[in-house]
């Protein structure tokens, strides 16, 4: 909105700033923390829905995390959304579909979340029902981002390590960037299990992110990166901030002891925004990498539920994994700790590959 208003403003001394991509960034970085901060104490002193906690899950969270407050992952979206619109160019097509994206995605979470409370299981929304709501919007979202592509990149799928190997085929990219999306809203839905698991490496992430975006809306970066150049792209480097900043207020209040949930309402939005920058950008093999964590974690619940039906056995004492090593031990703390430096090292190695051509 502010950028929109830059013409009007360039008689005041430094609005020339909001020009850059960069300072409107950190803008939207801080205004959504002190939202975040300003937000959060009233949100958890006047909630009414507590997280349910799984019964056959560690024994010691049926202690330590009954009863406290869940949605707040509502706060994280409003924070991003009201950061977004204030220091974003509302003019830009890829800025508003990664909103609409996320605002449908939390609620989505947000009625998921109601219900557990409402019952008092951790069923919510049936699965099904659930992911056809995700399939539906991802496949809305990745047709439009294809109807805004410039000719000589639609349908493309790049991939990493390779410059000139790509497939070319609208169907088929389509259907895998919908993959993309709905994958990365429910890996970083199974990691968000711990105090702060899942929201550090989401930050971690979405930085990561943040940089490609830029790079990739950069002609002079992206041809000597030799990535696809995508026009207006580097305006979503103000959602990232965004997001980052809402994550980091949470996360004052998420530190162990948890004052208060992310719940679905935040998980499925931000995995599902992960997801569908990726898609905008391209770079949906590097956020495999980038969000190796978050990859890790879904694929430990596939092959548990898969050799259980197979086998009648388990791999793990419980998924998904960070829950294995719980049951194997490990205090809270040190997994969530661990975790955090393994989803750091997979940043580095996403962000690498970069340079690998």
């Amino acid at each position: 909105m502010l950028y929109s208003l830059f013409p009007y403003l360039n008689f005041i001394s430094g609005t020339n700033l909001l020009k850059y991509i960069t300072f409107r960034t950190m803008c939207s970085l801080l205004t959504a923390l002190v939202v975040s901060f300003l937000l959060y104490p009233t949100f958890i002193k006047h909630s009414k829905h507590k997280q349910p906690i799984r019964e056959d899950g560690p024994k010691q969270h049926l202690l330590s995390k009954q009863g406290t407050p869940t949605m707040g992952g509502a706060v994280i979206i409003a924070a991003t959304i009201l950061s977004s619109l204030l220091w974003g160019n509302l003019q830009n097509d890829y800025l508003l579909l990664i909103l609409g994206l996320t605002i449908i995605y939390s609620f989505l979470g947000f009625v998921d979340d109601y219900l557990k409370a409402k019952y008092k299981n951790s069923r919510g929304v049936n699965g099904r029902q659930k992911l056809c709501v995700q399939i539906a919007a991802a496949l809305i979202f990745s047709f439009l981002v294809e109807q805004l592509r410039t000719p000589d990149i639609a349908g493309h799928l790049a991939f990493p390590f390779f410059k000139n190997f790509t497939i070319n085929s609208s169907v088929f990219l389509i259907c895998f960037t919908t993959f993309v999306i709905v994958g990365s809203s429910n890996a970083v839905n199974l990691t968000d299990g711990l105090d702060g698991l899942a929201t550090f490496p989401a930050m971690i992430v979405t930085f990561c992110l943040g940089i490609l975006c830029y790079v990739t809306g950069h002609f002079v970066f992206a041809n000597y990166l030799q990535i696809f150049y995508i026009s207006m792209s580097g305006e979503l480097c103000i959602f990232c901030g965004a997001l980052i900043g809402a994550c980091l207020g949470f996360l004052w209040y998420n530190a162990p002891p948890a004052k208060i949930f992310m719940g679905d309402t935040g998980s499925l939005a931000i995995g599902g925004a992960i997801g569908g920058l990726s898609v905008i950008i391209k770079h949906e093999f590097a956020l495999a990498i980038i969000g190796g964590l978050f990859v890790i974690e879904a694929v430990s619940v596939i092959l548990q539920v898969a050799y259980f039906k197979m086998t009648g056995k388990r791999i793990f004492l419980m998924a998904p994994i960070h829950h294995h090593f719980e049951k194997k031990g490990w205090p809270e703390s040190t997994v969530t700790i661990r975790f955090w430096i393994i989803s750091l090292v997979f940043a580095l190695v996403g962000l690498a590959t970069l340079k690998l051509r």
